[in-house]
């Protein structure tokens, strides 16, 4: 149907992204492709160390997975989209390849080991995600090609991590939000992944703050440099939600937030995270 329709046509998953964008006139697509009647495109499978997601699998069904579960951080995303009537329709799958700025998947799984598979005409390709999402609602999907399936690497053991937005209100979507991997090897980080959300025409992955926690013992020193790196690399726009430094300082605290929490969960313990609202 892609191929018939042309360009001019777009995939429709939960609507959840591109309806708004419709209602906004920032989309006008002539013809929608439902894939809503396409079956076995919703789904969660651990196999082979890694946790697979269909393209159509529900905000919803990753919250109240208990293979989404072992990766907590998972579950602090699915958990916090919208509201209830949101999760019930909005998808991965979907989220990921309209690359909404302001969306939370992306700077979630960019901790993680993440790829997804495309399917078009001429076969399939698996494509590392910080290299499908190239811009502002830009992916690497061709015309002709549909994403159907996110693969996420389970992250080695003594592993944590944790997802912060900060919210005026539930439905909204967020004015900074930050997702924070670390792997611990007894009290020194051995690796760290920092992504940040909301700050930057796509998810941006703060390369200095990593280096200033990996390596090191994670102290009040070593998270405040690790604060300032990511206070660093945001690039927001004011709008609306807050000026350009209130949303660098909030997502500095997010980070220092996110970075506590994924310490305590890569000892083991368990720790409930929920979104903060204004």
């Amino acid at each position: 149907m892609l191929l018939q329709l042309g360009e001019e046509a777009k995939l429709l998953a939960g609507g959840q992204s591109l309806i708004p964008l419709m209602k906004l006139r920032f989309a006008s697509p002539k013809h929608l492709v439902d894939l809503n009647f396409i079956s076995g495109t919703s789904y969660i499978k651990e196999e082979n160390g890694a946790l697979r997601f269909g393209a159509l699998t529900r905000h919803a069904e990753v919250e109240y997975s208990a293979s989404a579960a072992k990766l907590p951080i998972l579950h602090d995303c699915a958990s916090g989209i919208a509201d209830v009537q949101v999760r019930n329709r909005g998808t991965i799958g979907g989220s990921l390849a309209e690359a909404d700025p302001s969306g939370d998947w992306a700077t979630v799984l960019m901790t993680l080991e993440t790829e997804v598979r495309c399917l078009g005409t001429k076969g399939e390709r698996i494509i590392p995600l910080p290299e499908f999402i190239r811009d502002a609602y830009t992916t690497a999907l061709l015309p002709d090609e549909v994403l159907s399936e996110v693969i996420i690497k389970v992250p080695p053991r003594a592993s944590g991590g944790a997802y912060l937005a900060f919210k005026r209100s539930a439905p909204v979507y967020p004015t900074a939000s930050a997702a924070v991997r670390l792997t611990m090897e007894g009290d020194v980080c051995k690796e760290a992944a920092i992504v940040l959300g909301c700050v930057g025409l796509t998810p941006i992955k703060s390369n200095d703050a990593e280096t200033a926690l990996r390596g090191q013992r994670i102290t009040e020193k070593a998270i405040s440099a690790a604060v300032e790196s990511a206070r660093a690399a945001a690039d927001p726009q004011s709008d609306m939600r807050g000026s350009a430094e209130y949303k660098r300082t909030l997502v500095g605290t997010l980070v220092k937030r996110a970075i506590e929490i994924a310490v305590q969960r890569a000892g083991g313990k368990q720790v409930e995270v929920s979104h903060i609202y204004a």
